[in-house]
């Protein structure tokens, strides 16, 4: 069985307050976008000479560390913990989101691995129960279960889908090849309340946000890795009417009304995407 998992945009990004159990409490908005991975899954021959219950591959983009701790094998192992009749299976992973970009792939692998799960072993999971089982794993992999536009709150498990249709608008991507560490631009941030929120601007014509709809962690990223900031300038220069970064970067995001050419923002390493929502 094979399932495509998607990217995502923050429209906004504010982090409000630091929690006492170091975490940061945030308010975004989550709209999911058409960029894609590939997952596929299939059981394990039972002969095959495997000591791990989910054999993961990962192609297309290189992915540092233990593919055992990837959220894809995390969730099955999580899921196994609660449903020991789980087969071992095969996933192969092809990775077309760009990594550490700010654009959720990681969690969008996890978040349709629970839902590919249920669905192909006939677990019977709600849709809430996969969305508690996947804010376990990661404060964006609840999104990928829902994957309709959504305001949240907490870490960003606290989901509340919103009637924001941006359908027509062209959506511009550029994510040059400039890793960006969450963990520092968190460090870097001093948590406020906006002073409107970012759920009541976005419900607000697009020509209007420029002004209004923020993304904190721009300034600390923007500081260490000024090209991103000169990005997103370009963004506005080619005609955007409204960009921003997403996430805590690296990806910067322009919508427009007609479609641009990309070709001033590629280089070695940059990935780039034209899209109509």
């Amino acid at each position: 069985m094979i399932t495509f998992p998607i990217a995502k945009i923050n429209l906004g990004l504010n982090v409000v307050e630091r929690r006492p159990d170091g975490y940061h409490n945030l308010e975004t908005v989550f709209y999911p976008v058409a960029i894609k991975d590939a997952l596929e899954v299939f059981p394990m021959n039972e002969g095959f000479p495997s000591d791990v219950d989910c054999d993961l591959k990962v192609t297309n983009i290189h992915i540092e560390g233990d593919e055992q701790r990837n959220l894809v094998v995390r969730a099955y192992q999580m899921l196994k913990q609660d449903y020991p009749a789980l087969p071992r299976i095969h996933a192969h992973l092809y990775k077309g989101i760009p990594t550490q970009a700010g654009m959720g792939g990681g969690s969008s692998d996890c978040g349709f691995m629970i839902t590919l799960l249920n669905d192909q072993f006939q677990l019977g999971l709600s849709r809430q129960q996969m969305i508690d089982y996947a804010a376990r794993l990661g404060a964006d992999c609840a999104f990928f279960i829902v994957n309709e536009p959504c305001y949240a709150e907490g870490i960003g498990e606290k989901l509340q889908p919103i009637a924001l249709d941006l359908s027509g608008w062209h959506l511009a991507v550029v994510r040059p090849d400039i890793p960006v560490s969450t963990k520092e631009a968190f460090s870097l941030i001093v948590p406020q309340h906006p002073a409107r929120n970012c759920r009541d601007i976005v419900m607000q014509p697009v020509e209007t946000w420029r002004d209004s709809l923020t993304n904190d962690f721009e300034r600390s990223v923007f500081a260490i890795h000024p090209e991103l900031g000169k990005v997103k300038e370009q963004l506005y220069t080619q005609g955007a009417v409204y960009a921003a970064m997403s996430g805590s970067g690296s990806s910067l995001f322009g919508l427009f009304r007609e479609p641009i050419s990309l070709n001033t923002f590629q280089s070695e390493g940059t990935f780039t995407a034209m899209l109509t929502l």
